[in-house]
Order: C-alpha cells, then structure tokens, then sequence
C-alpha cells in the first residue's frame, strides 16, 4: 500500500469527510513570512477536514442563548480540534515511519491574536490541494458543505502527488456572508493570492467583537458568515 494510502485510511477511518495534498512551493514566500523558515521549508501538505455538524451550525442565530453558544463552542471547536489534532499526530506517524519528515500544525490556534492568524494558513493548504477556494469571509469554502468543515495540516517531504490545484472561486455575485456580518468586516473583495487578507477582512473588528460578546453576554461565539453560507446551507436543508 502507497503512502498516499495508508494515510487516506487514516482519516477515513477517524471520520474525516476532506482529504488532499497541496504543492506548497507557489506560495513559499508568504508561508516564510506568516510561519519562518522552518515551516516554509517543506514542500507538501496533507490537508484534512472534518464536517461541522448542521443542526449545531444552524442554531448560531441564536448564539445569545448560553446552551446554543456553548453546544457550538464545544462540538464545532474544542471537540472537532481534538479530534483534528489526533488525526494529524496519527498522519505525521505514518509519515515518518515511511522515512520523512512530518510536522503537525495545531488546529485553530493564533500565534497573533490581535490579527487572528497561526503559524501556517489550514485554508491555504486546503485551497492549493483542491479542496474549496477561499470564499468572500476569507473561509475556505467546499462545494460539498460550504465553510462548515475545520481544517488541519500536516507539512511534509513526502513526495506525494498534489491532489489539485487552487479551485475556482464560485461565489459569484453572492455577498450574504457580507451582509449578515455584524461589525461589517468583510470589504466584498474576491480572494487574489497576491492581495494581504487585510483587504478583504478586517481581523481587529472580529477580534473585538469577540471580546464584546465574552463579557457581555459570556457566550463569545459568532459564526454567522459560516452559518449563512448558500453552500453549505443547501446540505443542511432536509430532503
């Protein structure tokens, strides 16, 4: 059995719905300067995501409520993380039984709070292995179920065959992620490679208002960009 798939039955069997490999070489540049030499010096990524449940997502309209906040706080980040994390510490030992390099990146955890960024971008990786492309909200977006996926990566040195290349952006004329964003940090702007991310989302008024929401209401959980999403909410929809 390959490597590609000794790790594909990995994920599959820890219940991940996204599996790919990116070319991290085009973008280089830009992981030295988020990650550091270390981290820009491998040349792949495993990308992986696992679903976020619906009936969980489709309650952030009334992220108010502490049950809704708390449920989502707990089953969409600290639970899906752990199992992120797991995942990846799984994958990294396959990769390096098999002779390379592996470093696991943590799920969901900023190095820099105030612009709300980790060493290394799960989007980019997800979006250079095919996987989604990065929407209007600066999430990465799958057809299958819209931005409702956490992501997770594994670099490494493996010569494992890309799974793809950037996906092409299928957001249209939609701005429903803008719209509903209540301190308005979306600019509206398409994802360009060569543009920062801070022309087209405004991490200091996400931030604070995360803050406002912790000490105000205790709840500090937002979402509603994810939640709206068309894409995902066509696979929420009951048949």
């Amino acid at each position: 059995m390959d490597t590609y798939s000794k790790i594909g039955n990995v994920t599959a069997s820890s219940g991940c719905e996204f599996l790919g490999v990116a070319d991290l070489t085009f973008a280089e540049q830009f992981i030295r300067e988020q990650g550091g030499v270390t981290v820009a010096g491998f040349p792949k990524a495993v990308s992986i995501g696992i679903a976020l449940p619906d009936t969980i997502v489709d309650q952030l309209p009334n992220r108010a409520d502490p049950a809704v906040a708390t449920n989502y706080r707990s089953h969409a980040y600290e639970v899906i993380n752990e199992r992120l994390n797991s995942v990846a510490s799984r994958v990294a030992g396959v990769l390096q039984g098999q002779g390379y390099s592996a470093l696991p990146i943590p799920a969901s955890a900023s190095i820099d709070e105030e612009s709300l960024s980790g060493v290394f971008s799960h989007k980019l990786a997800a979006h250079l292995a095919g996987l989604g492309w990065i929407g209007k909200c600066c999430l990465l977006v799958t057809p299958q179920a819209g931005p409702r996926v956490r992501w997770i990566s594994v670099l490494t040195d493996a010569p494992l065959p890309a799974t793809g290349g950037p996906t092409e952006e299928k957001c249209k004329s939609c701005t429903e992620c803008i719209d509903i964003c209540p301190v308005q940090a979306f600019s509206g702007r398409r994802f360009l490679a060569e543009e920062p991310r801070s022309a087209r989302y405004d991490a200091a008024k996400c931030s604070e208002y995360y803050g406002e929401l912790a000490s105000d209401a205790g709840s500090g959980v937002c979402g509603l960009c994810l939640y709206v999403c068309p894409f995902g909410r066509k696979r929420a929809v009951p048949h």
